[in-house]
């Protein structure tokens, strides 16, 4: 098999074989024309609310880079998620979430699915035994996210995967924060990916977007069913400009990873600041497994000020580089306080219970000169 870097480059792209242009081509269509009754869906397409050439392009990619049989693209990180849940639970089933894990997964979780019989609890999946002692008869799914936003604590994906397929469950791993390209979970036993390829596979700010990646056919199969029933298929124009970003997803992860480790180590000198996580430090309390089942850290970094939630919104006030704002992965430094933004729809003893505390501040290092970043946050925490 070719190198990563080839793949994400190549990989679901062939010359258009009427013109030879390079890009695959953004098929903005509603429908198909068939050639007849008899041959339906000779060519594979008939309506793009159940499958569109474009789309199929980058789903090939996607699978492609995570080592899958196949893949379905969503409009969303989010629709990608509900199509994981809806596929593999229902009504008198019960699922295992990380206890961090993005708001809105908690929240469709919670608020959503919840209101059609099925049952959720949300556990530390950094301890192996807490997990294995929750799992009950009815257990369908467990869904972890790791590294987990925004604490970026870890789940050990190998562990998991083996109690999951010992109870015989889904386990699904979202990727968003590492990609394939520094953490591949079905190598490490998972049964699906999830992605927001909103994050760091379009890398530009410029979508909304989410996939999904299965080791089984039967998996794919279930999950196309969810993306043509409920509708929740990505965009053409969306996909094409998605791949396009995927092209160079190694070169910005390298560089941004490389800024969020410099960016790390001056937090972690700073008078002013209390805490930092960051997996590539080796503070960092699973610091050691995130050397064992990925190939790099990241670019996602968190700290509190000390001075607490007024001092940190301080911080967020002063920067001029850092733009506060939600989302991440994006080639711009985003600053975001997750109480306020991101996770802000779940309670208080749920956040504390996950470890995200009100003076939280989560950086998303971009692509800038590190000095930069490293200079405007300086400037910002003089402030306090």
């Amino acid at each position: 098999m070719a190198g990563f870097r080839t793949r994400q480059v190549h990989a679901g792209v062939t010359p258009d074989p009427t013109t030879g242009a390079i890009l695959t081509p953004i098929h903005q269509a509603t429908t198909f024309a068939q050639e007849s009754v008899e041959e339906y869906m000779a060519r594979g397409y008939s309506y793009s609310r159940a499958a569109n050439p474009t789309v199929s392009a980058f789903e090939e990619k996607m699978a492609n880079l995570e080592g899958g049989v196949g893949a379905a693209a969503y409009a969303s990180g989010m629709a990608a998620t509900a199509a994981v849940m809806m596929a593999f639970l229902g009504a008198g089933q019960h699922a295992l979430v990380s206890d961090v894990v993005y708001g809105g997964t908690h929240r469709f979780a919670t608020r959503v699915l919840s209101r059609f019989g099925v049952d959720f609890d949300f556990v530390d999946t950094a301890d192996n035994d807490l997990i294995a002692a929750a799992v009950k008869p009815n257990t369908a799914l467990i869904f972890t996210e790791t590294p987990a936003n925004p604490t970026l604590k870890l789940t050990d994906l190998a562990a998991v995967s083996d109690i999951a397929r010992e109870h015989g469950a889904i386990h699904a791993v979202d990727n968003t924060f590492l990609t394939p390209y520094y953490q591949l979970p079905l190598e490490l036993g998972a049964d699906v990916v999830v992605h927001s390829t909103t994050k760091y596979l379009d890398g530009h700010n410029a979508t909304l977007g989410g996939a999904v990646v299965a080791a089984r056919i039967e998996h794919v199969d279930e999950l196309k069913f969810i993306q043509k029933s409920a509708g929740s298929i990505t965009s053409p124009f969306v996909a094409w400009l998605t791949m396009q970003g995927v092209k160079t997803l190694s070169e910005r992860m390298d560089r941004q990873s490389s800024n969020a480790m410099e960016v790390a180590r001056f937090l972690e000198a700073h008078p002013k600041v209390t805490a930092v996580g960051y997996p590539g430090l080796e503070s960092f309390p699973q610091h050691d497994l995130a050397k064992r089942q990925a190939t790099g850290f990241g670019a996602m970094v968190w700290f509190e000020v000390e001075g607490g939630i007024e001092a940190g919104k301080t911080v967020m006030r002063s920067v001029e580089l850092w733009t506060l704002a939600e989302n991440l992965g994006a080639v711009e430094s985003l600053i975001t306080h997750p109480v306020t933004m991101t996770h802000g729809e779940m309670s208080v003893e749920e956040r504390s219970k996950a470890g995200i505390t009100d003076g939280l501040v989560r950086l998303s290092v971009g692509l800038e000169d590190s000095e930069d970043l490293i200079h405007d946050l300086d400037f910002a925490l003089a402030q306090v």
